[in-house]
């Protein structure tokens, strides 16, 4: 189980650098900028986590693990500079994966602090968005958090589907079937154009 979860964390730490290198790559930041944003992405909700949970010192600064992968992730990126439109067309892809990776990555550290699950599913909201709010205001544009798009609203199912299945079915079930659902909901709400706008009739 341990090294599941490991698993997990290392996973998505990668996928949420690569997802700030693109944007960085976007905007035609320099390496050091790009590898900036890919930092703040990868590591932003989860220290956000941390401190609020009272995990200090934060994990990321327990080992220099995720600074190699955040460095390995920007490599990745710059190997595949020449693609770049493919790979701007796939930057929702990574998120979308980091995003289902760290939902349940941060609900799981929650609850083993012994917080409720509201309090670790909201934990694991903020864990998965909270990297990529940064990346967007870096990059000078609003956060997917405050779109329209679906991207909370499935962490939060994933989240809810995690403590349901956890108490029932164990926590690798709960857990592969919690990242999953978060990924798909995601995916096809992009795919499909699903949101959860209220409209456009709301006056200023």
């Amino acid at each position: 189980m341990e090294y599941f979860i490991i698993s997990i964390d290392y996973a998505g730490t990668l996928v949420f650098a690569v997802s700030g290198a693109l944007a960085g790559m976007k905007r035609k930041f320099d390496v050091f900028g790009v590898f900036i944003m890919a930092l703040v992405t990868a590591i932003g909700g989860g220290t956000l986590r941390d401190l609020l949970i009272g995990a200090t010192p934060v994990a990321w600064m327990l080992t220099p693990r995720y600074v190699y992968l955040v460095m390995v992730g920007v490599g990745l990126t710059y190997l595949f500079k020449r693609h770049v439109r493919k790979l701007r067309r796939s930057m929702f892809l990574f998120d979308t994966i980091g995003i289902a990776l760290y939902t349940i990555l941060g609900l799981q550290k929650a609850l083993a602090f012994g917080l409720g699950p509201m309090v670790a599913i909201m934990l694991g909201v903020v864990s998965a968005t909270f990297g990529g709010v940064i990346r967007d205001v870096l990059s000078g544009e609003v956060p997917l958090i405050f779109r329209k798009e679906i991207y909370a609203s499935a962490c939060l199912v994933g989240g809810i589907l995690f403590v349901l299945i956890d108490s029932w079915f164990g926590t690798v079930a709960g857990m592969i079937t919690a990242i999953l659902v978060v990924f798909l909901i995601r995916f096809f709400a992009v795919r499909n154009k699903w949101s959860l706008s209220f409209g456009n009739d709301v006056e200023s």
